[in-house]
């Protein structure tokens, strides 16, 4: 069983006879690395508010009605922006018993396969994603809390990081198709 974090991102290896792909790819990586380091800090500033949440009702009976809303942005926006980064290590989650018994090449054609409906997927996701940011900027929709944030802030997070999970899976598709020409 591979858990995909170990080894080099196979479209990076891959690419290298198509410049093209590689520039490409160079930029996927480099923006997952930027989502990644503020995705950290997202964690980091959440955990900080839930422990002052906890501590500021337990210890002074201070409400806290904007901690939820502030922990819960963050928290989409960390799965989102690092949804990319994590499948360019292949580190979803992923059924391993097939990869173990098929032959090599209908391993290649399953991992296209799977990639080019993810991708279909994910772009119909990230689509309706950028509808729903766009409604909620236009509308000025807020949530119905006290605190009442901007719906737009986490619907902006969930579109971009769809819109790169996408760009990532267009990758890995073009990957295979070049791959798929050098062998040929």
């Amino acid at each position: 069983m591979s858990h995909g974090f170990a080894a080099e991102p196979q479209a990076k290896i891959a690419a290298l006879n198509n410049p093209a792909l590689a520039v490409f790819i160079g930029l996927l990586e480099r923006f997952n690395k930027v989502a990644l380091f503020f995705s950290m800090a997202a964690l980091i500033v959440t955990s900080v508010i839930l422990t002052y949440s906890v501590v500021a009702r337990y210890f002074f009976r201070i409400p806290t009605d904007w901690q939820d809303e502030a922990s819960v942005f963050m928290l989409v926006g960390v799965i989102f922006s690092c949804a990319a980064y994590v499948q360019s290590h292949r580190g979803h989650i992923g059924i391993e018993a097939l990869a173990s018994i098929l032959p090599v090449g209908i391993n290649k054609i399953r991992l296209f396969l799977v990639d080019l409906l993810s991708l279909l997927f994910c772009a119909f996701f990230s689509w309706k994603s950028w509808a729903l940011f766009h409604e909620a900027w236009s509308e000025g929709q807020t949530t119905s809390s006290t605190f009442a944030p901007p719906l737009w802030i986490p619907y902006s997070i969930m579109a971009l990081g769809m819109t790169m999970l996408s760009l990532q899976l267009l990758a890995q598709v073009l990957t295979h198709i070049n791959g798929a020409r050098q062998a040929a």
